[in-house]
């Protein structure tokens, strides 16, 4: 026997933050249409989002927007909240609406625990959506997988890069990093 399940839009979601149903300490995202308890983050995890808040600080300054674990709002189903988005410049800094896919220059998810989950699941829905690069940082592996060129069937272009090479964003391109400047 099937069992149904309700979804729910962005709409009712954040209705339900409004009751109080959902917390703001609470650790969920929605994916497509599910509401998702995120895996706690180790401190391995944290000590990484600090260094690439850092990087990102220091080399682009004032010309982006860098958002750390907030919200980025891809479709009327689909609003995750990865650990780095480097944003286009916007006046409010997003106070009117929240960032969408076409606003992310980059989207970062560090993962230990949560590497498939990352790859098989929000991948595909960040390509979906046309995020334009993803990188997927492996702590276990210390190794960062990038995502580029979306597409409906997800990203056309997959690399990994290993200790030793140097990684430069598509809508970055006087960027560059090193990955081992990335690792914790």
């Amino acid at each position: 026997m099937a069992v149904a399940r309700r979804t729910f839009t962005v709409g009712e979601y954040y209705k339900m933050a409004e009751a109080g149903i959902l917390h703001e300490d609470d650790r969920v995202e929605l994916i497509e249409g599910e509401i998702v308890n995120m895996t706690p983050i180790g401190s391995r995890h944290m000590a990484c989002v600090k260094k690439l808040n850092r990087l990102f600080s220091k080399h682009l300054g004032d010309e982006v927007i860098i958002s750390i674990q907030d919200p980025l709002r891809l479709s009327g189903q689909s609003e995750p909240e990865p650990d780095v988005a480097i944003l286009k410049p916007r006046r409010d800094f997003y106070a009117e609406s929240p960032p969408s896919a076409s606003d992310a220059l980059l989207v970062i998810e560090v993962a230990d625990t949560s590497l498939l989950y990352d790859r098989n699941i929000k991948m595909p829905i960040y390509a979906r959506a046309g995020v334009v690069e993803v990188w997927l940082v492996d702590l276990l592996q210390r190794q960062v997988t990038t995502f580029s060129n979306p597409s409906p069937q997800g990203y056309q272009s997959v690399q990994t890069k290993r200790a030793g090479d140097r990684l430069t964003p598509t809508a970055l391109p006087a960027l560059t990093l090193s990955l081992d400047d990335l690792l914790p």
